[in-house]
């Protein structure tokens, strides 16, 4: 049996994809190859389970060390739970993956990616996304693809395209870039404080490489010979009910929204949505059921579409200017027992952040695919229920958790004092206190405080920002917000996090909800 195979030059190095040889079963699989570090990817659908509304999109990474000619470490010579960089990678398929399916699909949808062989010169992360972006793209679902994503480096001034292990050692800057021909859908990176346009210019060489990604997807769809299914929007039945309660509760939601506080603004909500309910499915009728259930479901795409058109407005919930920042409070040097601690606080979003010194002795040894070292430096982030108000079971560390600490590590690290000058391990753990939108750069800002506290001598002070974008679709106006709130966020259309000093750009990571 023969694969079906693509070859592409890229950045001085062979990407090649096959299919049509593996897990024939599935809807869609495939295997990348970038020189000799090969990436398996499957994915699998299923009916929608009854009564969600939402995307059930999973994703598995696993790499396994038989790729590198290793057993696992310990007594049982089993791959255990995912590890951090497994999580992270995980996290890089499924991000840009989520946008490009359309919004009303909600069967199940898995994509299994595991790590074949490696040379030990080209990270498999890479491999893996454009192995699942494949796998997606020969599938026959309604994804719209290709996606493509690649790595850039920095080496001497020149920017290099997935650049090996040896050239990211010295590059200055690292991002990770994934999109469709048209748009940049997900950005990851750390810089070493470049300049906005030097980032711009990173974006622009990256997406040339996503678009040569793209082309070559389409070449192995197309040789896969498959008819693929076109996608139907599912007819939907509007209840009459849904216009009289937005015709007469649209300037009371405006009203509540607009209430001061996180909870308080909640809770005006709420109660508005019960009086909406009584009012209009009070009634003891055949009908009244009916009706109660379309105004519950219904509400939360009311109250997206009145926030929507406030921030079209440039009117923000709770009364900020489009670019301004909310009220900070900083307690620098909280306890007089840590080795260094600060509380950050930025409107109704707080982190409690702790710098922890040790030895040599201390340093977290990492044992992956490739040779095995140590992190002098480890950024833990911890989201706890109570920080919204929630109750919740607490069952070990969320991808998000380690998501977030990743970015926050990631900001810092470029400003670390030289090991040489400062011979210590640095731990920063930023417990989340309270949330209403960007905690990940709250715990940044934080992570600074108190390695000043602890004395670190950092080279520049580190801050960090979460930006929005939402794009009216009526109009065509883009607004752009500074310091999104919660609400901004989930209504919005991107969550753009950057973090740096006063001289340039230490990280960045960009989600969005459109096509790019």
């Amino acid at each position: 049996m023969k694969p079906i195979r693509v070859e592409l030059e890229l950045g001085g190095r062979t990407l090649r994809w096959e299919t049509g040889y593996l897990a024939k079963q599935a809807a869609g699989s495939t295997l990348c190859t970038i020189n000799e570090t090969t990436a398996f990817a499957a994915v699998c659908t299923a009916d929608p389970r009854p009564g969600i509304d939402f995307f059930p999109l999973s994703v598995d990474y696993r790499e396994k060390t038989q790729a590198a000619g290793k057993f696992p470490g310990g007594f049982i010579k089993r791959e255990g739970r995912p590890t951090n960089k497994e999580i992270l990678t995980c996290r890089l398929i499924d991000r840009p993956v989520r946008p490009m399916f359309p919004k009303s699909y909600n069967d199940e949808v898995q994509i299994c990616a595991f790590v074949v062989q490696v040379d030990r010169v080209n990270d498999p992360d890479i491999a893996a996304m454009n192995a699942s972006f494949a796998a997606l793209h020969t599938a026959d679902l309604p994804f719209i693809g290709p996606l493509g994503a690649v790595r850039v480096g920095r080496v001497d001034g020149r920017l290099v395209m997935n650049p090996d292990f040896e050239q990211r050692k010295v590059s200055d800057l690292e991002v990770i870039v994934a999109g469709s021909r048209d748009a940049i859908t997900m950005v990851e990176g750390t810089c070493a404080e470049i300049s906005e346009d030097d980032f711009l210019d990173v974006l622009d060489f990256a997406h040339d490489g996503v678009r040569k990604i793209c082309g070559a997807m389409d070449e192995l769809r197309r040789k896969c010979g498959k008819s693929f299914s076109e996608w139907e929007e599912p007819e939907v039945s509007v209840h009459p009910v849904i216009a009289d309660v937005r015709g007469a509760y649209r300037s009371r939601l405006v009203d509540a929204l607009l209430t001061d506080g996180k909870f308080e603004r909640s809770a005006a909500v709420k109660a508005l949505r019960a009086e909406a309910m009584e009012e209009f499915a009070g009634d003891d009728d055949d009908d009244a059921e009916e009706r109660a259930m379309a105004i519950k479901k219904s509400w939360h795409d009311f109250e997206a579409d009145v926030t929507r058109e406030m921030l079209v407005k440039g009117k923000r919930v709770d009364g900020r200017r489009t670019d301004e920042v909310r009220d900070i409070h900083i307690s620098a040097g909280w306890q007089s027992r840590l080795h260094g601690s600060a509380v950050f606080t930025r409107g109704e979003t707080q982190a409690l952040v702790v710098c922890t010194l040790g030895t040599l002795k201390d340093q977290q040894i990492v044992d992956g695919l490739d040779e095995e070292y140590s992190k002098k430096f480890d950024f833990q982030y911890n989201f706890p229920p109570y920080c919204v108000g929630e109750v919740k079971m607490m069952r070990g560390t969320s991808r998000r958790e380690i998501g977030h600490g990743n970015l926050a590590e990631r900001s810092l690290l470029p400003v670390l004092p030289d090991p040489m000058d400062f011979p210590y391990t640095i731990r920063l753990i930023s417990d989340i206190m309270e949330s209403n939108g960007s905690s990940s750069m709250a715990s940044v800002c934080g992570g600074t405080l108190a390695m000043m506290d602890a004395g670190v001598p950092i080279k520049q002070p580190v801050a960090g920002i979460a930006m929005g974008l939402l794009r009216d679709e009526k109009s065509g106006k883009v607004v752009v917000l500074s310091d999104i709130l919660g609400s901004e966020d989930h209504h919005g259309d991107m969550d753009f996090k950057v973090s740096g000093t006063g001289r340039g750009i230490t990280a960045v990571q960009m989600d969005i909800k459109i096509k790019g």
